[in-house]
């Protein structure tokens, strides 16, 4: 029978400390968040193996060390490729975890396959307002660095509605979860466009200093 702790200790000595390299909205604080929520989601689903989801939730963002776009499917990669998995995983649910590993992405075009992938999928979606536009500020300005003030809001805007608006690409799973809650409050800030803007530029400022 393997052992929960165990799997936490490899997890926080050898998998935590990869995201230290990565951009800020995807740092340890961010899979830390994931992983947390994710173990809390489980509660919910008795059937789910807490190993098997700490290691998809730990892994779901590896993929980025190759660039945003694909970063899905080489997370995916990533773990089906770890031979230490082998020690405490079966092919099948080491398949399992990488498909839930590919299937978190906001804007897959379908549903995730299994209930660790929802849960994984879930749990990523930090639904917070000044959370979200931080993230996706500070992924602007790391891109975009020739966009002054005005130009990094509108590219805001337009990707806050694109992705959390009514219709837009953003999907929840898990309905026992807060998040239903959280976006419903998002939207009606998206819907006040002086709220939003009070708030764009009390981060722009905190990130500009």
């Amino acid at each position: 029978m393997r052992d929960y702790n165990e799997i936490l200790q490899f997890v926080e000595r050898e998998i935590v400390p990869r995201y230290d390299g990565f951009d800020a909205g995807h740092n340890r604080d961010h899979v830390l968040t994931v992983i947390s929520q994710a173990m809390s989601l489980s509660q919910y689903y008795p059937e789910v193996d807490r190993c098997l989801l700490l290691i998809a939730a730990a892994y779901h963002d590896l993929g980025l060390i190759n660039g945003r776009e694909h970063h899905h499917t080489d997370s995916a990669r990533i773990v089906r490729e770890d031979g230490r998995l082998r020690q405490w995983f079966s092919e099948e649910e080491i398949n399992t975890i990488a498909e839930a590993a590919e299937d978190h992405r906001a804007s897959s075009s379908h549903e995730p396959r299994t209930i660790y992938g929802r849960i994984v999928a879930e749990a990523d979606r930090i639904i917070d307002s000044e959370t979200i536009v931080r993230r996706a500020l500070q992924y602007g300005m790391k891109q975009l660095p020739d966009l002054d003030r005005e130009g990094h809001y509108r590219r805001l805007m337009d990707h806050m509605r694109e992705k959390y608006d009514y219709g837009g690409y953003l999907k929840l799973w898990i309905p026992q979860g807060d998040n239903a809650k959280r976006l419903e409050e998002f939207r009606q800030t998206l819907a006040d466009e002086q709220a939003f803007r009070r708030l764009f530029d009390t981060i722009y400022d905190q990130l500009t200093i």
